[in-house]
């Protein structure tokens, strides 16, 4: 039986934060490096329908859906939880995550409840499930 693997907080939230802000700088290699191809994903804005696989934000991105568009930005991970399964080889994340962006109008907010499911493979997380739900 293998031993199980060490896996620390500071370890999983630096990983959500590359993630993330891969989605918000619109940088495709990085979100397809940090995410499994099987993707399942609930979005709070497409209820009632589950997205599978990368093509759903490969599109959001592609056409500047997920992003800043280049405006100053925040990312803030709120009171997270991270529990690790299945010998350090599965993590559920769960948190509040502000994105806080510049605009004309001043600073915007924008908050989501969010859970993240990560699967270590071949020795790298990969997400490889979201819910996001409306957090106002």
């Amino acid at each position: 039986m293998n031993a199980p693997i060490v896996v620390t907080d500071a370890e999983v939230l630096a990983f959500l934060r590359r993630h993330l802000e891969a989605i918000f700088a619109s940088d495709w290699e990085t979100y397809e490096a940090t995410t499994a191809p099987d993707l399942s994903l609930y979005e709070h804005f497409v209820t009632p329908h589950r997205q599978l696989g990368l093509d759903f934000h490969r599109f959001m991105i592609e056409n500047s859906w997920a992003t800043t568009n280049g405006r100053a930005h925040h990312v803030s991970i709120l009171e997270p939880h991270v529990q690790v399964l299945a010998s350090g080889s599965v993590v559920v994340v769960t948190y509040t995550l502000v994105l806080s962006v510049a605009g004309e109008a001043g600073i915007v907010h924008k908050s989501t409840n969010e859970t993240r499911v990560l699967e270590r493979r071949e020795g790298e997380w990969r997400v490889v499930h979201v819910h996001k739900s409306p957090a106002n």
